[in-house]
């Protein structure tokens, strides 16, 4: 994966997104729940917008909150259920007039769709954490196993 060739829900490069994930994985609680919220501005910024490196970025993400000992599992699932959710472009799409759309509005809504979908084949990850015995584990999984219910696969715009 070339990280610095994509870019992330604010327009820049997503050069740091291993860094981050990296220091998820080994920077202690503190800098991995601060790594979290970074990764989040990265990949959904504002809690609702995607970018080009959210779809990649969803594996690693669903990996890491499958993984025994990360400190930040309530964040990581927060974050895939925000991604999942994100429909800023295709809610505009559906109320726009105009139906012709620029090439780029055209591949937001393709990171939209893609974003969606990568978050839906993480199923069985989020499945096994909802039946976890920690709390701080199970709520999440299973509020975003809710919103895997709720959202429907985006229609062709």
């Amino acid at each position: 994966m070339h990280w610095a060739e994509l870019r992330h829900s604010q327009g820049e490069t997503a050069a740091s997104v291993p860094s981050l994930l990296s220091r998820i994985v080994y920077g202690g609680e503190d800098a991995a729940r601060q790594a979290a919220d970074d990764l989040g501005e990265c990949v959904c910024g504002l809690g609702f917008v995607v970018g080009e490196a959210t779809a990649p970025a969803v594996p690693f993400l669903l990996e890491l909150a499958g993984t025994p000992h990360v400190p930040c599992k309530t964040e990581l699932l927060e974050l895939l259920e925000n991604i999942g959710r994100a429909d800023v472009w295709h809610a505009s799409a559906s109320t726009a007039r105009n139906t012709k759309h620029s090439p780029s509005y055209r591949e937001q809504l393709g990171w939209e769709a893609a974003s969606r979908a990568t978050v839906l084949t993480g199923r069985p990850v989020v499945e096994r954490l909802a039946s976890s015995v920690r709390p701080e584990e199970a709520e999440p999984a299973r509020k975003l196993l809710r919103a895997m219910d709720e959202v429907p696969p985006f229609s062709a715009v």
